[in-house]
């Protein structure tokens, strides 16, 4: 299963290099106000992916942080009083 795994991570980085080989043409990306960016193309893409990427992750940052406290908060509650015997019967 590793193998696979490995030679389809290889596979997809060999295309992601032969994109960004082909796609190396500076492009100008303008915005409002008559702000504009040159750079190659690949980059912009890559730029946009990281963008995305980071905002996904940071979308789900909340629901994640409330679950743990939650699960936090859930095993505090099941957990049994210090003073008590553990209940193991007797041999």
């Amino acid at each position: 299963m590793r193998i696979v795994t490995w030679t389809i991570r290889l596979v997809l980085f060999l295309l992601l290099v032969a994109l960004a080989a082909k796609n190396i043409e500076p492009v100008t990306l303008r915005f409002y106000f008559d702000l504009a960016l040159q750079a190659p193309l690949i980059v912009l893409l890559f730029a946009a992916f990281a963008f995305g990427a980071a905002f996904g992750v940071l979308a789900l940052l909340t629901t994640l942080l409330r679950q743990r406290m939650e699960i936090s908060a859930l095993r505090k509650s099941q957990a049994p009083p210090a003073d008590t015997p553990p209940l193991v019967p007797p041999l």
